[in-house]
């Protein structure tokens, strides 16, 4: 039958779904909250509003217009936040800059992506030194000092920040347009080859917020995000909008903490003085917290942590609920926004040990709202939900990526058969519970069957004297591939446990929880330390191009 479409009057306002809807609720009933950077910066949102006016009418006198590309080079900051949303809601789009990415890489992102306008700390001056004069695009440099002395630099700067802004007026008059159009672009962290470009729209972000907001709001007990939190990012604020949750907090009206460089020091002193309750970050960052020589002098009881970017163990997961931290996990992509699932425990799960609530925090987690994810086989027919049945993980929802900035091909096999692929291996359990089991390129292929890395991981983990392990695969005659643990020990312990001892703890563990058979056949090495990514992920590639010949 005929779809009957809804008609509108004439008069009507059809409300799009553009980045400056975010800040209605906030400043009808949180307008004095607090926003602070390090704690030595402090203003409220109203505050925020009238910066965000300053910067587009400063960023206008610049030349800026909707459709160009503004970069942004900088620590988490209440300035990144200003361009979270003046530089959208000109019309133009804010590319957020990996500053960990090597110069080179950094290059290419801002010319592949047509920058015209970068925003630059001093203390990556020495990096914009190094590329200045190979910039293809970029015609104007603003500069970001936090009071620090200003080495020479090949460029000229049309401006500094704050300066910038005292001098611009804050009323502009930010326009209606297609909430379809592009609000950010950032790059992939390039484990493989050169980074790729990553775009998001208004109505994406916008619909990534509310339900994000939605899923943490919804959560009666267990991680439950709500208007007396006090957010404070642990994920950078380059990658991935620092997980969308910056625009969750504004929309909130939460108070907001802004660490700048991610120093151990820095965040537990915050979180300990400004009482900071709700954070997110990857595993390794809440190790060393944990770990941290200051931990001990902070309370971290209640403090509420979404764990992603790579898997966490149960041992950490434990570790943390021995503080009393609320820690759990978030999953997503770059490609996603990119949370698509939360490890939400239901209320009667809390009365469970730590041990079995560790187990099920590990977990992937269920779907959000409007996230339509599915496991599936090689044809794309839906695994059983029997918490065994594996396949990839592929996925539709509102806010996902629509493909790779300039790359045609890459796009298309990203989204090939109309659903987004996630290159995880996973299953469901009959309660709706996703469990990724591994990445498709990780998983090691012994004797013709998959030996998950990551299950391997968490079992090795358990050993007292373990403080970080990598599982990989490294090419062998007989199995065609088997495990290698690369381990990091605890410093107190190195030197008084060998590579033997944690084998058999490990090959033990294996044969009685029936991980995998081919598992026993595991190699440890002990390492002073893992390779990871510029975002403090796990890199599993680089570390089995080192070691692809196997030790005699």
């Amino acid at each position: 039958m005929p779809v009957k479409l809804v008609q509108s009057t004439p008069s009507a306002y059809a409300y799009p779904l553009l980045i400056k809807q975010l800040l209605h609720t906030p400043l009808a009933f949180a307008a004095e909250q607090e926003i602070t950077y390090q704690g030595k910066i402090r203003y409220t949102y109203a505050d925020l509003r009238r910066r965000i006016g300053q910067l587009a009418s400063a960023l206008g006198n610049l030349g800026v217009e909707a459709g160009h590309t503004v970069a942004m080079m900088d620590w988490d900051s209440h300035r990144y936040l200003e361009c979270f949303f003046a530089v959208p809601m000109m019309g133009a789009i804010l590319q957020t800059v990996n500053v960990r990415l090597s110069s080179e890489q950094i290059l290419y992102t801002l010319n592949h992506a047509q920058a015209e306008v970068l925003l630059v700390n001093r203390e990556f001056l020495p990096i914009l030194a190094a590329i200045a004069t190979r910039l293809e695009t970029v015609r104007t440099f603003v500069l970001i000092n936090d009071d620090g002395p200003v080495e020479a630099t090949p460029v000229s700067f049309s401006a500094e920040y704050e300066s910038m802004l005292a001098q611009a007026g804050s009323d502009y008059d930010f326009p209606d347009f297609d909430e379809n159009a592009q609000a950010t672009t950032f790059y992939t962290t390039g484990t493989t080859g050169s980074p790729k470009g990553v775009y998001f729209s208004h109505r994406q972000l916008v619909m990534h917020t509310l339900s994000v907001a939605a899923a943490m709001g919804g959560s009666p007990v267990h991680g439950r995000l709500h208007r007396e939190d006090v957010y404070m990012p642990v994920t950078p604020m380059f990658h991935v909008h620092a997980w969308g949750f910056p625009y969750i907090a504004t929309m909130m009206g939460l108070k907001q903490v802004y660490p700048g460089k991610y120093m151990p020091e820095t965040l537990l002193r915050l979180i300990r003085e400004e009482k900071v309750t709700f954070s997110h970050c990857v595993p390794t960052i809440l190790q060393m917290l944990l770990t941290h020589v200051h931990s001990t002098q902070t309370d971290l009881s209640g403090w509420k942590i979404v764990i992603g970017g790579s898997a966490m163990s149960q041992a950490l997961a434990q570790a943390a609920l021995k503080r009393g931290v609320d820690v759990f996990t978030g999953y997503g992509l770059s490609e996603t926004c990119p949370v698509l699932t939360l490890a939400h425990l239901h209320s009667s799960d809390l009365e469970a040990g730590l041990e079995e609530q560790a187990t099920l925090r590990c977990k992937t987690g269920l779907p959000l709202p409007l996230v339509d994810l599915r496991i599936v086989d090689a044809q794309m027919r839906n695994v059983a939900r029997d918490g065994l049945a594996t396949g990839e993980l592929v996925v539709r929802s509102p806010w996902l990526t629509q493909g790779y900035l300039g790359a045609p091909q890459a796009s298309e096999e990203l989204w090939a058969g109309g659903y987004l692929h996630t290159q995880d291996i996973g299953n469901v359990d009959s309660r709706g519970y996703i469990k990724i089991t591994d990445r498709i390129k990780d998983v090691i292929k012994t004797a013709g069957e998959w030996t998950s890395s990551l299950e391997i991981e968490n079992l090795v983990s358990r050993h007292e004297a373990v403080h970080e392990v990598a599982v990989i695969g490294i090419p062998d005659e007989k199995w065609g591939e088997r495990p290698l643990a690369l381990v990091v020990l605890k410093p107190e312990l190195e030197g008084k446990i060998t590579e033997h001892a944690i084998r058999n703890f490990a090959a033990h563990l294996i044969e009685t929880t029936g991980v995998s058979r081919h598992g026993v056949l595991l190699q440890v090495n002990f390492v002073k330390a893992l390779l990871k990514t510029s975002v403090g992920k796990i890199n599993k590639r680089e570390m089995r191009e080192a070691r692809a010949i196997p030790k005699a």
